[in-house]
């Protein structure tokens, strides 16, 4: 049966999560993806025991993307954002609640926060519920980011150009969740086997305890790594 390449992340990396994530490298590298693309939120509390697995991590060549800031909203930006965060997101797209100066500062204090604690300034942004709100691709190149991943594919910031590519998740904690995201999947891996273009495999920390966890292990079982979105998009 035919499989597309991957392009594999893991969404959520916090210090409270940093024992899943562990456990997901593991099972990464047994089916023969070494080098997910590990999207960290810096605004967490994070310790010394946990930056020095980052840094152990990134040693090892795994790309270390920023993630938003705090992954999470107090107080919702307006109806929309409300809208957004019943149907899709929750409490977790902080940008739809900020304007977009404020947007494009939190973008630039999580570049600046990696090399502040002794890890390579990020090239890659992914912002939570890859929301990245009211910003305009052009105000994107006033940041060190080279790419940031939105849900349609990667904007390659500097040409300000969107690199299409599927997406696929296993975030499926709810029966509806389930149902809409095994649909979803099924017609992201037929676009990316039609346009020979990665699946993005979004993992996020829990979904190898969910209802989908059988059918991400199928899907990694079958399907080839690509390199790290670092390595992905033209210089």
């Amino acid at each position: 049966m035919n499989a597309p390449d991957l392009l594999v992340s893991i969404h959520d990396v916090m210090p409270e999560t940093l024992p899943r994530i562990r456990t997901l490298m593991e099972q990464l590298a047994a089916a023969g993806h070494h080098r997910p693309t590990l999207l960290v939120v810096p605004g967490r509390d994070w310790d010394r025991e946990g930056l020095a697995q980052l840094a152990a991590w990134e040693a090892d060549g795994v790309e270390l993307a920023a993630h938003g800031w705090y992954h999470h909203v107090w107080q919702f930006g307006g109806l929309w954002h409300r809208l957004h965060g019943a149907l899709l997101s929750r409490r977790a797209a902080e940008h739809l609640a900020l304007s977009p100066e404020a947007i494009l500062d939190r973008m630039r204090a999580a570049a600046d926060w990696f090399p502040a604690h002794g890890l390579a300034m990020p090239t890659t942004y992914v912002p939570p519920a890859w929301a990245l709100g009211r910003v305009e691709g052009g105000a994107l190149a006033r940041l060190p980011y080279r790419r940031v991943e939105v849900t349609g594919g990667l904007l390659e910031v500097r040409q300000n150009r969107l690199w299409r590519l599927p997406l696929a998740g296993y975030e499926a904690d709810t029966p509806i969740r389930r149902l809409f995201l095994d649909g979803w999947n099924r017609i992201q891996e037929g676009r990316a086997l039609h346009s020979q273009r990665p699946l993005r495999v979004a993992i996020h920390p829990r979904d190898a305890e969910l209802a989908l966890a059988g059918h991400l292990r199928v899907l990694l079982a079958r399907g080839k790594a690509t390199p790290r979105y670092a390595e992905y998009l033209p210089g």
